[in-house]
């Protein structure tokens, strides 16, 4: 089985460079019909591209910046990430949504490192900080300025 991606050194923040995974698994997390919803265990991931999207609805629990686990069969099955939890991890909104935290005081903790797509800076004046060697992030992908990978 060839790995897309393997865990770097812990200076790399983007969760993909965590996750180990094959190239078949990321590209499934990029052209399935995925719907997410934000839920304090986690983040729902429902697979729109099945006739019932119903049954199969996963929960992705994020710790650690990272998604850690999901609750498919694959999850548990195979070695490396599921496409739910590498399909979480490109989509740096969602990524971010679950990373919030509710304070005591009722607010939200956040990150204090925005994603680079909402910095300042232009992705066509630097390379991405969110995109990996051989491979986009969602961002990137959406928006034309880097092809996913053969």
């Amino acid at each position: 089985m060839s790995k897309t991606n393997s865990p770097q050194s812990a200076e790399s923040t983007h969760p993909l460079s965590r996750l180990e995974f094959t190239k078949r698994v990321a590209k499934r997390a990029q052209y399935e019909a995925f719907e997410f919803t934000i839920v304090p265990e986690g983040v729902l991931v429902r697979n729109g591209s099945h006739a019932n999207p119903e049954e199969h609805e996963y929960l992705v629990r994020v710790a650690g910046g990272i998604p850690e686990t999901c609750t498919c069969p694959a999850d548990a099955r195979f070695n490396g990430a599921c496409k739910h939890r590498v399909a979480v991890a490109i989509r740096t909104p969602i990524m971010a949504a679950a990373n919030r935290q509710v304070v005591a005081d009722g607010g939200v903790e956040t990150s204090s490192k925005r994603p680079s797509h909402q910095q300042e800076q232009s992705v066509e004046d630097d390379e991405c900080e969110e995109c990996l060697e051989d491979f986009p992030c969602w961002e990137c992908v959406r928006t034309g300025v880097r092809p996913l990978p053969e």
